[in-house]
C-alpha cells in the first residue's frame, strides 16, 4: 500500500466515535467504551456514565438524540403521507425508513452500550451499509423531481428500492467479513498499523459525500431553471450547511470536546443532532417544492 493515507481510518478512531472503529479494532473487553482500543495512540476514551463493575454507558447524549430521531422520522413518515398528491412521495418515505434505520443501528454500534462484541460489530456493519444505502436513496430522490420515471410508481420504488438493497448488501457484506474474517480477504487491509480498508473507505465515507453533493447540484438545478424559484433554496442551503456542521463536530471538533469533559461527551451528540435537523431541513425542501401551486416540470 506503500505510505498512502487512502483508506486509513486511524486517525479518524483515534479522534471521534464511527462505527467503523468496532470493525477495525474489535475492543477485548466488551465492556470497555468507545475509543478504548485506541488509548494508547492518544485517543480520548469517552467513558460517559459509570454503571459500576468496570461497565460504561458511553453515548448518553447520542441515545438520546437517536431517540428524538427515531420520534422525527415517525413524524415526518405520517407528515409524508398526508401529502398524498406531493411529487416523490414513496421516494421520500424510503429515505426517511433509512434515516429511521441508521438511527436504531446507531444506538447499539456507538452508543456506549456494554454489549457482546460480536453483537456490536453487527451492529456496526448495519450501520455502515444504511449509511451508504441511504444516501443512495438521498441522491435518487434529487432526480425524482426531473420526471425521468413517474414517481410512486412500481418502476420507480422498485428501482430505488432494489439499488439501495444492492448498495446495502454489497457494503453489509464487507463490512461484516472485515468484522468477522469469515474469508479473512479484508485481513491485509483492516488490521495493518493504520487499520485500512479501502472499499469501506469508498463506500461508506466517501460515497455518502459524492451522493450529497450531487443531491445539492441537482436540485438547485430542479429549483432555480426549472421551477424558476429561489425561496425553497433556503431550506436545501440550511440541510447542507446542518450537515456540514455536524461532519465538523465529528472529525474535528470531537477531541477536543472530549477531553476538557473528560470522556463525558464528544462531538458524536452533535454530529447525531445537527444529521436530524438537517434531515429536517432536507425533508422541509422537499415539501416546498411539491406544494400544489407549483408548475409542472
Amino acid at each position: 500500500m506503500g505510505s498512502t493515507q487512502f483508506g486509513n481510518f486511524q486517525d479518524f478512531c483515534r479522534d471521534s466515535t464511527l462505527p467503523i472503529c468496532n470493525i477495525l479494532i474489535p475492543r477485548s473487553n466488551p465492556n470497555q467504551p468507545p475509543g478504548s482500543a485506541y488509548q494508547n495512540e492518544g485517543a480520548c476514551v469517552l467513558y460517559g456514565i459509570s454503571l459500576g463493575g468496570d461497565r460504561y454507558l458511553a453515548n448518553l447524549g447520542t441515545i438520546l438524540v437517536d431517540g428524538l430521531a427515531i420520534l422525527t422520522t415517525f413524524f415526518l413518515l405520517w407528515r409524508s403521507e398526508r401529502k398524498a398528491a406531493a411529487v416523490g412521495r414513496r421516494e421520500m418515505q424510503l429515505f426517511l425508513l433509512g434515516f429511521l434505520l441508521i438511527s436504531i443501528c446507531e444506538i447499539f454500534s456507538v452508543g456506549g452500550f456494554p454489549l457482546k462484541d460480536s453483537i456490536r460489530r453487527g451492529f456496526s456493519a448495519a450501520h455502515i451499509a444504511l449509511i451508504a444505502s441511504t444516501f443512495w436513496m438521498l441522491l435518487l430522490n434529487g432526480l425524482v423531481g426531473y420526471q425521468l420515471l413517474d414517481d410512486g410508481t412500481l418502476v420507480s420504488v422498485g428501482m430505488v428500492l432494489l439499488s439501495a438493497a444492492a448498495f446495502f448488501i454489497g457494503t453489509g457484506y464487507i463490512a461484516l467479513d472485515t468484522a468477522f474474517s469469515w474469508t479473512g480477504y479484508w485481513e491485509d487491509d483492516s488490521y495493518g498499523p493504520n487499520h485500512r480498508n479501502i472499499a469501506l473507505y469508498v463506500l461508506y465515507q466517501l460515497c455518502p459525500l459524492v451522493f450529497a453533493f450531487l443531491y445539492f447540484i441537482l436540485e438547485s438545478i430542479l429549483v432555480l431553471r426549472v421551477l424558476g424559484e429561489r425561496r425553497p433554496m433556503i431550506w436545501l442551503a440550511a440541510a447542507a450547511l446542518l450537515f456540514a456542521i455536524g461532519q465538523i463536530f465529528q472529525y474535528v471538533i470531537s477531541i477536543h470536546i472530549c477531553r476538557p469533559t473528560t470522556g463525558a461527551i464528544d462531538g458524536n451528540f452533535f454530529q447525531a443532532l445537527f444529521n436530524v435537523l438537517s434531515v429536517v431541513m432536507v425533508w422541509v425542501f422537499w415539501s416546498s417544492i411539491t406544494e400544489d401551486d407549483w408548475p409542472a416540470v
